[in-house]
């Protein structure tokens, strides 16, 4: 604790608390029903020259915004407090602007490796606008539920052209609550909130049917 509270480790300190307070704000998010980290979405990057060239060897675009601040704060505080503790086990801590030196030099890198392991977990988001209404009648996976009447959820739905889409759902009216796993079909939608009800065997018959929730 005193070494987190040294003034020459304030740069890391306060990237820790940061990253800290992001992390609550997230969760609370995802509590309401939505998510800081889809709102944001990936960095839009033209180009490989300039300052978008090392943007795109941090591999800035490749993941969600938000989670590449977070892993750079992160490897930021933990590379500063490991120079610190280093440097005061053999002489004294370093100023805090010369910390901060090779604690960067030891964040980029790590930044690039880790994101590109992420950026083969998080689903590629798609890369053309598609008519919700399309996506009607297509099966998903509950990813943040459980789905029921209250607040919204997240399923997870593959388009006609094979891209992902993270939606905001509820289950249908008088349905049991949908756990994170399940399979379900969407059914109808209000506004940006699609209505689900488990997925049937036949999804293409069912779809044909009326499931369309009365007002």
């Amino acid at each position: 604790m005193g070494l987190f509270l040294a003034p020459e480790c304030l740069p890391f300190a306060i990237a820790a608390a940061v990253l800290a307070g992001l992390t609550v704000i997230e969760m609370l998010a995802t509590v309401m029903g939505f998510s800081i980290t889809e709102l944001l979405g990936k960095p839009d990057l033209h180009g490989h020259d300039g300052i978008a060239g090392y943007l795109s060897w941090l591999n800035v675009g490749g993941v969600p915004l938000l989670i590449l601040l977070m892993m750079a704060l992160g490897f930021f505080a933990i590379a500063g407090f490991a120079v610190q503790a280093v440097a005061g086990a053999f002489w004294a801590p370093l100023p805090a602007a010369i910390a901060v030196v090779p604690a960067l030099t030891v964040t980029f890198p790590m930044v690039r490796a880790s994101s590109r392991t992420v950026a083969r977990i998080v689903p590629h988001d798609e890369t053309y606008a598609v008519d919700l209404d399309t996506l009607i009648g297509r099966t998903g996976e509950v990813s943040l539920g459980p789905l029921d009447q209250g607040l919204p959820g997240r399923v997870r739905v593959k388009d006609q052209h094979g891209n992902w889409h993270v939606l905001r759902a509820k289950a249908a009216k008088g349905q049991d609550p949908l756990k994170i796993g399940t399979q379900v079909l969407l059914v109808d939608r209000k506004a940006d909130v699609f209505i689900a009800i488990p997925a049937l065997v036949d999804p293409i018959g069912a779809s044909n049917q009326s499931f369309r929730e009365q007002p």
